[in-house]
C-alpha cells in the first residue's frame, strides 16, 4: 500500500497478522499464504465466506485501514478435499508451494 514504509508501519503489519490467526482460529480463514520474494504482491488468503463479508473484514484489517496493505477480492472455487499436504507426508515431497 501507500503507506507501507511509514513509520510505526511494521507494529501495524504484525497486527495484521495476529488478526490473521484470529480468523483462521475462526475458520474463516483457513489459507493464509504470505509471499517472501520480495515482489509487490504481500500475501495470499483463501476465505471460506462470500465475497461480500470478506470485503467487510478485509476492510477492518488494521493493515488495510491505515494503507499500509491493499488487497483484491477474487471469488473462486476448487475442487472438493482440496488442501495441501502436511509437511512431510507422501504428497509434500520437500516442496514449497507456488501459486500460479
Amino acid at each position: 500500500g501507500p503507506n507501507h514504509s511509514r513509520p510505526g508501519a511494521e507494529k501495524i503489519i504484525w497486527e495484521h497478522a495476529r488478526r490473521n490467526f484470529l480468523l483462521r482460529a475462526r475458520g474463516l480463514l483457513p489459507i493464509v499464504c504470505p509471499i517472501t520474494d520480495g515482489g509487490d504482491l504481500a500475501g495470499i488468503g483463501i476465505f471460506n465466506e462470500d465475497i461480500d463479508l470478506v470485503k467487510s473484514i478485509m476492510d477492518q484489517d488494521p493493515a488495510v485501514k491505515e494503507g499500509i496493505l491493499v488487497y483484491e477480492a477474487h471469488p473462486c472455487r476448487s475442487f472438493p478435499g482440496d488442501c495441501l499436504p502436511e509437511a512431510g507426508s507422501a504428497d509434500d515431497k520437500g516442496r514449497k508451494g507456488a501459486a500460479l
